[in-house]
């Protein structure tokens, strides 16, 4: 019987780079923290599901679907983008506090805004681009075209216009970077808070030590690949002594990677294929924290905002 196919081919760009685990177990941490700097995606995000609530498995259900697009069958993908379509179709409202200059209070925000979906794109390709060149090797121009390109069409699986985005990778990496530059970024005082958690700067509730050490060097990675204005934001302490360590063990990382040929078969299938059966890892942790009664994030209010100022 021969295998289904996806939606990309097995030598895409898309299915190259998010089938190493490297970066699907980074990109997605990098992609919320650095989207929270975009007030519409990160309050409708937090207003219409229970990301205050349980914000890890939030992560791995994102995680889960974005790779059924990617990675898995168009079955697979199709069930994903059923789904996705029906927890979106009453995403829609306003921000209920000023977050910056470019967003007032009022200011309309929607699920199928094009602009909001290509954002979403945006910073889920540009997450997958960073930590593959980190982690496994630099991408070439023309990866970097394909890898686009293909992103393109996953956002438009998802919804998005093809017209929304850019026309080139060019084109895309000038005006994003531009974004990230500009005074239309904003960060709320809740989305500080929940990025931080994210990224590893804030830890609820400390581990056994290993396993502590091992999400210690994820986030490393994970902050050391942020733009430094975006560290700046966050408040994150980066100097010497972390971009020496972040370097190192990167380099462990991408050296792993080149899979000489007697390198135990074991090791180089652990580098490649989902990640998000190791997400649910931290799902299941937070699903015995809320059964405890323990926050997943302390310090966050897992109201929305009508709730909170009605009180």
């Amino acid at each position: 019987m021969p295998a289904q196919t996806g939606y990309f081919s097995d030598d895409s760009m898309i299915r190259r780079v998010m089938r190493k685990r490297a970066v699907g177990l980074t990109y997605g941490q990098r992609a919320l923290v650095i989207g929270a700097v975009h007030p519409l995606l990160y309050v409708g995000t937090a207003e219409n599901t229970q990301h205050r609530t349980t914000p890890y498995t939030r992560l791995a259900l994102t995680g889960k679907l974005f790779e059924a697009v990617s990675l898995g069958t168009r079955e697979e993908a199709d069930r994903a983008r059923s789904f996705t379509r029906k927890r979106h179709s009453t995403v829609e409202g306003a921000l209920p506090e000023h977050a910056g200059q470019h967003n007032p209070a009022g200011t309309r925000y929607s699920a199928h805004d094009p602009h909001l979906m290509f954002m979403t794109m945006a910073f889920t390709l540009d997450s997958a681009e960073v930590m593959h060149d980190l982690l496994v090797r630099k991408l070439t121009p023309g990866e970097r075209e394909g890898l686009f390109q293909d992103y393109c069409r996953w956002g438009e699986l998802f919804g998005m216009p093809r017209e929304a985005a850019p026309a080139t990778y060019a084109q895309f990496r000038r005006d994003y970077d531009g974004y990230l530059a500009s005074d239309e970024v904003f960060l709320t005082d809740e989305a500080k808070i929940v990025g931080a958690y994210l990224m590893g700067q804030r830890v609820a509730y400390p581990m056994p030590m290993p396993i502590q050490q091992a999400l210690g060097g994820f986030s490393l990675l994970v902050q050391g690949s942020l733009p430094p204005r975006i560290r700046e934001m966050y408040g994150v302490s980066w100097g010497m002594r972390e971009e020496i360590a972040c370097r190192g063990l990167a380099r462990a990382v991408r050296t792993a990677h080149i899979s000489p040929p007697l390198a135990p078969k074991l090791l180089r299938g652990s580098l490649t294929g989902p990640s998000y059966p190791l997400y649910r890892l931290a799902t299941r942790r937070e699903q015995r924290l809320i059964s405890a009664g323990r926050p997943s994030m302390p310090g966050v209010d897992p109201r929305n905002w009508v709730a909170r100022h009605s009180a």
